[in-house]
């Protein structure tokens, strides 16, 4: 399980992994935000209507599932965890703060891994530099970013994103028996 702040970069270092070991299985999250340049439904994201994500939620079709940003909701598809689970898969999971709280009370075995900047300026500047948020939501994702920082403790490992390949390879090796 992976989680951190706003543009640390954990879709940069899911993609490495992604790219460069296949033999981990990827979870796909179910979003109500629209898609982003050069985002693909089913790969990055399952992007749904809001009526389609209530539906999810009503049936108990997703593992953990959060607004993020007060902006959009975001969850976990469950079928496919739990079917990756019984092939004996290594997998990873791309969630929130909430989500990975969430997870915690249903899997508590699972490893979860704590994805931080190498400081606030540089994640100040990731943010920006990705130009994908208006003003208003920058200010919204920085000081969702802040109290997501303190919660670093709760996770069993802290991998500081300082180089994407050396964070990804980290990161697999601990999903290794």
């Amino acid at each position: 399980m992976l989680a951190g702040p706003t543009a640390v970069g954990k879709g940069t270092v899911s993609a490495w992994v992604r790219e460069h070991h296949p033999e981990v299985w990827m979870s796909v999250s179910a979003t109500t935000r629209t898609a982003r340049p050069g985002e693909v439904d089913g790969r990055h994201y399952y992007f749904v209507s809001d009526e389609k994500f209530d539906e999810m939620v009503m049936r108990g079709e997703l593992l953990e599932w959060a607004v993020v940003h007060n902006l959009a909701r975001y969850g976990t598809p469950r079928g496919p965890v739990v079917a990756a689970l019984d092939a004996g898969h290594p997998m990873l999971l791309e969630i929130d703060l909430q989500g990975a709280r969430q997870v915690r009370e249903t899997m508590p075995d699972a490893l979860f891994v704590f994805l931080a900047p190498p400081s606030w300026e540089e994640l100040v500047t990731r943010l920006v530099g990705r130009g994908t948020e208006t003003d208003a939501e920058r200010r919204a994702r920085l000081a969702t970013a802040k109290v997501e920082l303190e919660a670093a403790a709760e996770f069993d490992v802290v991998i500081v994103n300082d180089d994407v390949r050396r964070a990804a390879e980290e990161l697999v090796h601990l999903m290794k028996p």
